[in-house]
């Protein structure tokens, strides 16, 4: 057999402290997984069960990149992110197990063109072109939970140009990241590099062309984005 076209590359992220790479299979987000989040996005904080999206495993952008000002947005936000890394396959997994299945974690921001995910939403149509475009999820190098353990609390938060924007405390998450493997694997089969980004905190903005937007996590390090010029 032979393919029409030469398969794309596979898309990796950095491992912390190490030359090997992981590769991305997929990667899913929850939306509104912080009580401020939801409420600054009009919404009840309540502890409904959450949902997901998802962003093409090829959205990935490393630490340090520049990231041109995407099209067809005149509202493109910031969102810091616990990143949490699948090691171990599973579906129906228990809340007692879904640790296990956990190979790393990362600090991710997940970029959005937010005019077009609102102009969707109240349509009630689907985030993709909102949440789902080229070069959207910048992830730093994935820690192996044998060194960190899993992050439970402590200081997520985000700035563009030096200025904080965004200053929460993981223990503020509404649904775990156990919580959230295992109802996400009632859905689908969890396997080796799927990647899910756990939410964001409250204080989501603008970024323009010039920014340098760092978004540090306790425990994982930063990450730093320059926003480039609107893409041709």
């Amino acid at each position: 057999m032979a393919y029409v076209f030469s398969p794309a590359p596979v898309p990796t992220t950095a491992v912390a402290n190490s030359e090997d790479r992981l590769p991305v299979r997929r990667i899913f987000c929850v939306g509104r997984n912080y009580a401020a989040h939801a409420r600054e996005m009009g919404k009840d904080p309540d502890r409904e069960l959450p949902f997901f999206f998802t962003k093409p495993a090829d959205a990935v952008v490393m630490d340090g990149e520049t990231i041109a000002y995407p099209p067809e947005t005149e509202n493109f936000h910031y969102e810091a992110e616990l990143v949490a890394v699948v090691g171990t396959a599973g579906k129906n997994i228990p809340d007692a197990d879904a640790l296990s299945h956990i190979w790393g974690y990362a600090v991710g921001n997940d970029l959005t063109r937010r005019d077009l995910q609102l102009a969707a939403r109240d349509k009630g149509r689907p985030w993709d072109m909102g949440k789902s475009f080229d070069r959207s999820a910048v992830i730093g190098p994935v820690h192996p939970v044998a060194d960190t353990g899993h992050p439970q609390e402590g200081s997520i938060r985000l700035t563009v140009n030096g200025e904080v924007k965004q200053d929460a405390d993981l223990a503020e998450l509404i649904w775990g990241v156990d919580e959230i493997v295992s109802i996400l694997s009632q859905s689908v089969e969890l396997r080796p590099g799927d990647l899910i980004m756990t939410g964001t905190p409250a204080g989501v903005g603008p970024l323009k062309p010039g920014d340098t937007c760092v978004v540090s996590i306790a425990g994982l390090g930063e990450i730093t984005s320059t926003i480039g010029p609107r893409e041709a």
